[in-house]
C-alpha cells in the first residue's frame, strides 16, 4: 500500500505531519500540520521566535485519482524576537498569499498548453478565476520582461484590439518574431517606456521597420539616430492603392451615365496585379475598357503597377533614380492625388531606399495581428488587460487548437 510519505510526495507537499484524511462527495480531504522547517520569521528567517497560537489554511492540491484534493493545514503564528512582529508562518510548497500548492500551479501551467481555462478549472475542481490567476502569474514571470540586450533589428506598428482597449503599439524582434514590448495607445507616448528600457539594456539596434506615420518617424529619429529606418513597402503600396481608389471615386462622381456604368465595380480590379486578373471572368477586358475610356485613371493605374519596381532594382543607386523618375512622372500627370503621393514618397526617400541596406518590413507584425485575432476569438475577448498583454508576450509560442 502507498505510505503517507509517498502520498504527500505525489501531490507535492512532502514534509508535513499527517493528522487524518477522509473522502466525501468526490473530494479527498487531508488534515495536516506544518513541518518544523517553517518555524522561522517570514521576514528575516530568524529562528529565535515565540509561538503565538496557530491558524488554519485551506489549500487546493492536485487530484488524487478521480477525486479533488483539499488540504487543511494547521500552521503556527510566530513573534520574531528581532523584528518584534507577530506573523503567520510561510508554508513550504504552498504558493505565497494563495490557496493552492506550487505543484497544482505547475499542473495548471502544463494543462493550459492543451486545454482552455474553463476545461482546466473543471478538471482541477477550482474556479476559472484561480486558473486565470495561475496562468497570468506564470506568463508574467516567464515572459513579462523580455530581454532587450540581444536586439538588433526591430519592427514597430499599432494593432487594433477591440472597443475595450482600442489600440496597442507593438514592438517585435524582427529576427525571431517575438513581441518585446506592448504599449497602450498608438502615439509616440506609448513607446516611451520601451525607449527607456532599451537605453538601459545597451542594445545595438541596426535597423527599424515602421510605416510612414510621423509619430514613428520622429520617435525613431530621436531615440535611435544611428539605426537605419526602413519604411514598410507594403504600407507604401497600400497608400498608393488608397490614392487610386480615391481617384476612381472622384471620377465616378463626375462621370456621365455611360462612364458610371464602366467604372462601377472596378475598384478591386484596379487593386489587383495584372498577373492576378481572372481571364475566365473577363476581368482583364473589363479593366482595359475602363482604362481606355478614362486617361487619368489609366495614368494612375500604370504608375501604381510601376511603383513596386522600386524594390526590384539591382542596387540602391539605381532604385533612387527610379524613385526620382516615378515622382517626376506622377507630378507631370497633373492629377492631384498623384502629386500628393509623389511629395509623400520624396519626403520619405531615405527610409524607402534603406530597404536595400536592410530588406525588412512590418509583414511579420501583420502575421502577429492575425494571431492576436485568433487569440481573442478563442477566448471571446479579455476583460483583464494585464492578462491579455501577458498572453501577447508569449504569442510566438502559442498554439490555437484548444487554447482560450
Amino acid at each position: 500500500e502507498m505510505t503517507t510519505r509517498e502520498l504527500y510526495s505525489s501531490i507535492g507537499v512532502s514534509g508535513y505531519e499527517h493528522r487524518g484524511c477522509w473522502r466525501k462527495g468526490g473530494i479527498f480531504h487531508i488534515r495536516m500540520e506544518a513541518p518544523l522547517s517553517c518555524h522561522k520569521c517570514p521576514k528575516c528567517c530568524n529562528r529565535n521566535v515565540i509561538h503565538r497560537g496557530t491558524f488554519d489554511r485551506v489549500v487546493h492540491a492536485p487530484r488524487i485519482g478521480l477525486d479533488r484534493t483539499v488540504l487543511f493545514i494547521r500552521a503556527p503564528r510566530l513573534e520574531c524576537r528581532r523584528c518584534r512582529q507577530v506573523l503567520n508562518a510561510v508554508l513550504p510548497q504552498v504558493e505565497p498569499l494563495c490557496n493552492y500548492t506550487k505543484s497544482l500551479a505547475r499542473l495548471v501551467v502544463d494543462l493550459r498548453k492543451m486545454m482552455t481555462i474553463k476545461d482546466v478549472a473543471q478538471y482541477v475542481g477550482v474556479s476559472d478565476t484561480m486558473i486565470r490567476g495561475i496562468d497570468k502569474k506564470y506568463l508574467n514571470r516567464k515572459f513579462g520582461k523580455p530581454r532587450l540586450r540581444h536586439l538588433e533589428i526591430i519592427a514597430i506598428d499599432e494593432i487594433y484590439v477591440g472597443k475595450r482597449n482600442k489600440f496597442f503599439t507593438i514592438v517585435i524582434d524582427w529576427m525571431t518574431g517575438a513581441i518585446v514590448f506592448v504599449g497602450d495607445g498608438k502615439c509616440e507616448k506609448a513607446l516611451k517606456p520601451f525607449w527607456k528600457r532599451l537605453r538601459g539594456s545597451q542594445a545595438k539596434i541596426k535597423a527599424v521597420a515602421t510605416d510612414m506615420a510621423s509619430a514613428y518617424y520622429s520617435a525613431v529619429l530621436k531615440n535611435l539616430p544611428n539605426a537605419k529606418h526602413v519604411f514598410d513597402r507594403f504600407h507604401i503600396v497600400k497608400l498608393m492603392n488608397e490614392k487610386l481608389t480615391q481617384l476612381r471615386r472622384d471620377l465616378q462622381r463626375e462621370a456621365d451615365t455611360m462612364g458610371k456604368k464602366v467604372l462601377k465595380g472596378l475598384r478591386y480590379l484596379l487593386l489587383k496585379h495584372q498577373e492576378n486578373l481572372n481571364e475566365s471572368k473577363n476581368e482583364r477586358a473589363r479593366l482595359m475598357e475602363a482604362l481606355d475610356l478614362n486617361q487619368p485613371l489609366a495614368i494612375a493605374y500604370y504608375l501604381k503597377e510601376d511603383l513596386g519596381q522600386i524594390w526590384q532594382q539591382p542596387n540602391k543607386t539605381i532604385a533612387g533614380r527610379f524613385l526620382k523618375d516615378w515622382c517626376a512622372r506622377a507630378r507631370a500627370s497633373g492629377i492631384k492625388v498623384l502629386h500628393t503621393m509623389a511629395n509623400t514618397l520624396q519626403g520619405h526617400r531615405t527610409g524607402i531606399l534603406n530597404w536595400y541596406d536592410f530588406p525588412i518590413s512590418t509583414g511579420r507584425l501583420e502575421g502577429i495581428n492575425n494571431k492576436i485575432g485568433a487569440l481573442q476569438r478563442m477566448a471571446y475577448g479579455y476583460r483583464d488587460p494585464e492578462y491579455f498583454i501577458a498572453k501577447l508576450y508569449a504569442l510566438h509560442l502559442a498554439k490555437f487548437e484548444l487554447i482560450g
